[in-house]
């Protein structure tokens, strides 16, 4: 696979064993290809991680290969990254890494890590989430354009509730909008806030968009992933080399710019002189702080007029109070006759 070879990460020597070995076969793209790529945007993806707990999936043999996630650190984690201790849903507990420089990203590619998947916490403060995270996922029958219309419609909405969305693409058909919050709330404060932002887009756009959790009641409709901000959920990061044949990733994005893109415009090969040419187009995401007070009393009001409630946990998830019945409809109980 070739002598490994040594990259310069912001004043680290990071090596990089087996650079030779294919990691995406249809573009012939190496090992070392994806830690040079990191490399080239190392300062936007830092941005996107940085003292946050993050999970690495893992890829050792390339996109065909077998991967899976890998939530603790290693034994062998160098004594420079630092980590945080959080818990799951289960009260089970981990220590994760939380990168504090490029280098930590270098180290975490020549383990086969693609895409890096962030909490929206930072290693201060585990509990108290400072990322809202919507995610617009196409459903069959839609596609990233869709997304993007409900992507328009959400910034509108967001605006309406004194906050601010950064959009960016998912690296599939997907978009993704950010919105930094106050570390006020603990993720079922969070959550609430998303399941009502959702539901006012489902209004403003009936029959495009869904927060219906159970496939089955989605239909053609861009469904807005809520649950993407529950304890131990995650989201590919900006930037994140996402594992599909055509090597794409997640490109933070202008709002201007979202009616002329198409996620394959963004690419291992492509990204890097995009960045060299705009930077970070979300630098200054954390130089705010909004807060969800009128999101959550919007959940309030959907509670109290609407008899609106609490929305389905993912199925891994202990019994949550409030929660509805955890069953998908077509499987329920009907009442009997008579």
């Amino acid at each position: 696979m070739g002598a490994a070879v040594e990259l310069e990460a912001g004043g680290r020597t990071v090596r990089v064993s087996n650079p030779d070995k294919i990691y995406f076969p249809e573009r012939g793209f190496t090992k070392l290809d994806v830690a040079q790529y990191y490399l080239a945007v190392g300062p936007g993806i830092l941005r996107a991680l940085r003292e946050r707990p993050t999970t690495l999936e893992r890829y050792p043999d390339g996109v065909e290969g077998e991967s899976f996630f890998q939530k603790r650190v290693p034994k062998y984690l160098p004594d420079w990254i630092p980590t945080a201790h959080i818990s799951f849903p289960s009260g089970r507990t981990a220590d994760e890494m939380c990168p504090t420089e490029v280098a930590a990203v270098i180290w975490a590619a020549n383990l086969g890590t693609l895409p890096f998947h962030p909490w929206p916490v930072r290693r201060d403060a585990v509990d108290h989430p400072d990322e809202l995270r919507l995610d617009l996922d196409p459903q069959p029958g839609t596609d990233f354009k869709d997304a993007v219309r409900a992507a328009h419609e959400l910034r509108a909405l967001l605006d309406e509730y004194g906050l601010r969305g950064w959009p960016k693409t998912s690296g599939g058909r997907g978009v993704h909008v950010y919105v930094p919050i106050e570390p006020r709330w603990e993720f079922t404060g969070v959550r609430r806030a998303a399941i009502a932002a959702g539901r006012e887009l489902e209004r403003r756009m009936p029959g495009r968009v869904t927060t219906a959790w159970w496939k089955e009641e989605r239909g053609e409709r861009i469904f807005v992933d809520y649950n993407q901000t529950a304890r131990d959920r995650t989201i590919a990061s900006a930037y994140s080399v996402r594992p599909r044949p055509h090597a794409p990733v997640s490109a933070p994005l202008r709002w201007e710019e979202l009616d002329d893109v198409t996620p394959f415009d963004f690419d291992i090969a492509t990204m890097p002189g995009r960045f060299a040419e705009v930077g970070d187009v979300h630098a200054d995401m954390d130089d705010h702080a909004f807060s969800l007070e009128g999101l959550l009393e919007l959940s309030r009001q959907d509670e109290r007029d609407h008899g609106m409630g609490d929305l389905p946990y993912p199925p891994d998830y202990p019994k949550m109070p409030g929660e509805p019945k955890r069953v998908q409809p077509s499987r329920a109980k009907k009442p009997a006759n008579g």
